[in-house]
């Protein structure tokens, strides 16, 4: 078969490929000549954002990065570990695949979620958990309702056939999120901290193989796809949407954590963008070597593909593996019994190069350091400017009439797309599959138990992209400690933490700011609660013509429950118990759900956020958890005091239950219920805790008041709001199926 070697490279050539005319003479220089259509390929994709993250690597650098219980830290593996105790490793990661997700969104959001699950069980680890954070615009639009139909369905329809439950997340509706949606994934599993792989290619002859799906023209240059905004020619690119196969998936996990656990391999990386030079060139340069590929033992699904196309192709469900000389039989015995590809196609060598041929014919001759991110690829800052409009949106609280009406204001509130029940996603997703699952989606945050062990893990992903949009530095900040305080409130210690940073065109400079202000504001948070970053994803461009996406920092946080007896759930449990406030009444509603949903604006300040405060709460209301003292604890964020005590009422298995609250304040009622305000939980105890409770407030200088008790069959506050827990709990349980139902 005659292989086209492609057209000769020009600097127009060049720069449709995505490279600048810098970077192209500086591809020249590397190689001393002129790169061929293979090699321009190969610079192509690994210089891409997606890739190098060569506009952010510099400001990431920044983020705390080792401590506290960390075992592998930011850009060191395929993904994070934190020690879990006991001999075990959590690893996690969180990655987007937003641009995938808004021109197919059942495949998009699909091989996210495969993706995600590959960089957690190639080090090793058998996959426990999955969880996902979503942005869209308004479900009004019909584009909007298809995209997260879509969205939904591939999650759903990937995790629960390769069976891992999906246990939290979060949703967002706003108008920026229009032409461009975020779909975030994030993966959680466990290992023995003597059984973690390495990406890493090294031991001179040592055998590389492709195991696992054969390769197709898919997905190709979807690296360079998610590295540009998206436009009207976007949709001629759906061949750089990868196709997923669960099942397959499954099939790769079991056979790549066999090859592991015997102890066959050197190493080994997921394929995910740019394919297998993404991971030859990364394996390699880890490993202060080399390799050799012959692309024609590639198994390929398609006719006439040329190495571009091999080495750039995104086909999901493969491995690249680096094997011990003399165990590549029983690496393809086991990937045999699995019924999989593993086929040798190369091998390392001592030398800082890769040399590509197919055939007899050499394609690419590249020194690999020269591909990867801290290597030779570009690194740059960009120009900052922060927007003249962010004074005149924080100048002053805003001016809002109080409500005529406080049952009418409170039960559209709790129907807002924004805060009601998010049912109809999760019972889409199979959350109790491998009979892990503590606590169900719904709560503050996800629980699961660790087999063998009186340990738990908590997980939680969170950030309010209008904080950040208001302000980077503070909002960024509030995303950390809402994420942190939502695992101590089931009475875990936050230990860590992965980002997903999501952002516009970073060429822009006010967007680059947004961006260099929320690494300043995540540096200071995860300092602060000592929660280092574990790594994750930087996706900038998305943007559409209209505008750019709220800069949206994603965190996903890991805690460590000690003993599986003391998890706390969010609901109220019992009549009579007492509801207390742990952190100060606020009357400050910048930012907030209520004057955007009720009264049409979105402008700041936001609330006052004092970090020392925020974790002197959190230490109180873990500590007064694991005393026994607590039956329930519940964050306030979105909506405000009035939601977390609405959905504290509404969401006990057992059905609902009211509340009665005296709310002892002169200030503004709807100010008082509707702010969100940090650093404030609201914790239920029996009676005869009060007083301990109440101490143990004192000795960590926690303010606390008893603002009402558990019980009845309404919700009353004050005389202000007087309904039925069922009627609320019908306005906050229909809301979303009806706006994805009725404009059908």
């Amino acid at each position: 078969m005659e292989i086209k070697e492609g057209p000769e490279v020009t600097l127009e050539l060049a720069l449709e490929h995505g490279l600048t005319e810098e970077e192209y003479e500086r591809v020249k220089q590397i190689l001393g000549r002129n790169p061929n259509y293979t090699e321009l390929g190969i610079y192509s994709v690994m210089w891409s954002e997606h890739c190098s993250y060569k506009n952010s690597i510099k400001l990431l650098k920044t983020l705390p990065r080792s401590g506290g219980k960390l075992l592998v830290g930011a850009g060191e593996e395929n993904a994070g570990a934190v020690d879990l105790g006991d001999g075990l490793a959590v690893v996690f990661k969180i990655e987007s695949h937003n641009h995938p997700s808004a021109i197919e969104p059942y495949q998009g959001a699909a091989t996210g979620v495969g993706g995600i699950l590959r960089d957690v069980f190639t080090m090793g680890a058998r996959p426990v958990a999955s969880l996902d954070s979503l942005r869209f615009g308004p479900l009004k639009k019909g584009r909007v309702r298809y995209l997260l139909d879509g969205v939904v369905r591939g999650i759903g329809g990937y995790g629960n056939c390769f069976g891992v439950p999906a246990v939290g997340g979060e949703i967002y509706f706003e108008e920026s999120y229009t032409g461009n949606p975020l779909v975030n994934a994030m993966a959680v599993g466990i290992v023995k901290t003597d059984k973690m792989a390495s990406a890493v290619a090294k031991e001179a002859g040592s055998p590389v193989l492709v195991v696992g799906s054969s390769t197709g023209r898919d997905g190709i240059h979807g690296a360079t796809f998610a590295s540009e905004e998206l436009s009207e020619e976007s949709e001629a690119k759906r061949p750089a949407v990868q196709i997923g196969d669960p099942f397959t998936e499954k099939l790769l996990l079991e056979a790549t954590l066999e090859i592991i656990d015997e102890d066959l391999i050197v190493g080994i990386q997921d394929m995910g963008a740019a394919g297998i030079i993404c991971s030859s060139s990364e394996m390699s340069a880890k490993g202060n070597s080399g390799m050799e590929l012959q692309l024609a033992h590639v198994p390929m699904r398609e006719e006439g593909m040329i190495p571009y196309e091999i080495l750039l192709s995104e086909s999901q469900e493969r491995m690249l593996v680096v094997a011990k000389k003399d165990k590549v039989g029983r690496i393809q015995e086991i990937f045999e019994k699995w019924g999989l590809h593993s086929k040798i196609i190369g091998k390392v060598i001592d030398e800082d190069r890769l040399y590509i041929r197919m055939g007899d014919k050499l394609y690419a001759d590249v020194p690999p350091e020269s591909l990867v991110l801290g290597g030779g690829a570009p690194v740059y800052t960009r120009e900052t400017k922060k927007p003249k409009y962010l004074e005149k949106l924080n100048k002053s609280q805003p001016r809002v009439k109080e409500p005529e009406d406080y049952n009418k204001t409170l039960l559209k509130l709790i129907s807002a797309p924004n805060i009601c029940s998010r049912r109809w996603v999760y019972e889409q997703y199979d959350y109790q599959v491998r009979t892990n699952t503590v606590v169900i989606p719904g709560g503050s945050a996800a629980v699961l138990r660790i087999r063998k062990s009186d340990k738990a893990i908590a997980l939680a992903t969170d950030c309010n992209g209008r904080y950040v949009y208001l302000d980077p530095f503070v909002g960024a900040q509030m995303a950390v400690a809402e994420a942190a305080r939502n695992v101590s409130c089931t009475g875990a210690l936050p230990v860590a933490v992965t980002n997903c940073l999501n952002f516009g065109n970073p060429y822009d400079p006010e967007v680059y700011w947004y961006f260099s202000e929320v690494i300043r504001g995540m540096r200071k948070a995860c300092l602060s609660f000592d929660t280092p970053v574990t790594g994750g994803n930087v996706s900038f461009y998305n943007e559409s013509k209209e505008s750019a996406v709220y800069p949206t920092p994603v965190i996903g946080m890991l805690g460590i429950v000690k003993e599986l007896k003391n998890i706390t759930t969010s609901y109220f449990k019992d009549k009579g118990d007492l509801i207390v406030l742990a952190g100060e009444l606020s009357n400050e509603i910048g930012a907030s759900e209520y004057i955007r949903t009720i009264h049409g604006q979105i402008r700041g300040p936001l609330p006052p956020f004092d970090i020392r405060m925020e974790k002197r709460v959190q230490r109180f209301a873990r500590r007064a958890i694991n005393a026994e003292l607590v039956k329930s604890a519940h964050d306030i964020s979105d909506g405000g005091l009035a939601v977390t005590l609405v959905e504290s009422c509404i969401n006990r298995p057992d059905g609902p239950i009211g509340c009665e609250v005296d709310i002892v304040d002169r200030r503004r009622f709807d100010k008082l219920i509707f702010s969100e305000a940090p650093s404030r939980i609201v914790i239920t105890c029996h009676p005869d805790d009060i007083e301990e409770i109440e101490r143990m407030a004192l000795k960590n200088s926690v303010p606390v008041q008893i603002i009402g008790a558990v019980g009845g069959a309404k919700v009353e506050m004050n005389d202000y709001i007087s309904m039925t827990a069922n009627r609320l709990r019908k306005a906050y349980e229909e809301a979303l199926p009806w706006l994805m139902e009725k404009r059908k």
